[in-house]
């Protein structure tokens, strides 16, 4: 037990600690793709897990491809929007970069499902329960 104790300080010392918070997305709306993927690299480097409990759609899909799998859990409630990358000049055109970087951190099983779906496009399609959780755990 001191070993265990004496283990659990040092970890603190350093820094270094298993993460037991959960980030909860209940209404996320998504906006620019670079302040979403500097968010989520940030929050997989917390070890925090995700549960999607609610809506996340546009930037805020690709916490996909950047949280483990493992960390992601969805709730019946969780439904995830994707459309296509607009041009950040408000000119409502397609960003094929940004269509790019949506499309690199979806999962497979995701990007099979919005091929299946017509693709990324300006109109929006949705992801909701049950087929979202054949793809991701559910929360228990």
């Amino acid at each position: 037990m001191k070993a265990r104790a004496a283990l659990a300080a040092v970890l603190f010392m350093t820094g270094i600690a298993a993460a037991s918070a959960t980030v909860k997305i209940s209404d996320d709306s998504g906006g620019r793709i670079g302040d979403y993927v500097a968010r989520f690299k940030a929050l997989r480097a917390s070890g925090e897990r995700v549960e999607i409990d609610g809506t996340c759609a546009s930037a805020c899909t690709m916490l996909l491809g950047t949280i483990p799998r493992n960390r992601i859990c969805v709730t019946p409630g969780a439904r995830l929007v994707f459309h296509s990358a607009w041009d950040a000049g408000g000119n409502g055109a397609v960003a094929a970069d940004g269509n790019r970087i949506l499309w690199s951190n979806y999962p497979a099983s995701v990007r099979q499902w919005i091929t299946r779906h017509g693709g990324l496009r300006s109109r929006t399609i949705t992801l909701g329960w049950p087929e979202v959780a054949a793809m991701f755990p559910p929360c228990r």
